[in-house]
């Protein structure tokens, strides 16, 4: 059978090889900041945390707003959203998408039920793309305390 095309597990199947570290540590960041938005959202902003950069520095760092964004997507204000953060308004989405992804294929191969392909990404990759998102929100930091 075609490796992109989930197959079904017969009971002798081993069982399926453990979630990357990585993954569930993005799993509860991701699910952390959602409780937080949610009490943010809720308690109309008075609630949230506050982030020691600013506090130290008077300027935002390249996460702040983070919260309040995502507060703003859960009321369904798109456009508030978009101006506390653009840079995590687009990559939340992607990095919560492929968690989920990674979090299904292995419940569903875990509980016997289906394999779906897992990415499997190159070290190289793995250590290029968190660099790079970190450099870019850096570049994005200092640009947002210029104008």
């Amino acid at each position: 059978m075609h490796p992109a095309h989930p197959r079904a597990i017969h009971h002798g199947d081993a069982m399926p090889e453990p979630l990357d570290r990585r993954v569930v540590g993005l799993a509860g960041t991701l699910a952390g900041g959602a409780v937080l938005a949610v009490v943010n959202g809720l308690s109309g902003g008075r609630i949230g945390l506050p982030c020691p950069f600013h506090a130290l520095t008077g300027l935002n760092c390249p996460f702040c707003g983070t919260t309040r964004m995502a507060a703003a997507l859960l009321q369904g204000d798109v456009e508030r959203a978009w101006s506390f953060n653009p840079p995590m308004f687009v990559v939340l989405p992607v990095v919560a998408l492929l968690v989920g992804y990674m979090l299904l294929a292995w419940t569903l191969e875990r509980l016997r039920w289906f394999r779906l392909p897992r990415p499997r990404p190159s070290a190289r990759l793995q250590r290029v793309v968190p660099m790079a998102f970190l450099a870019a929100m850096a570049l994005y930091g200092v640009l947002r305390n210029l104008f």
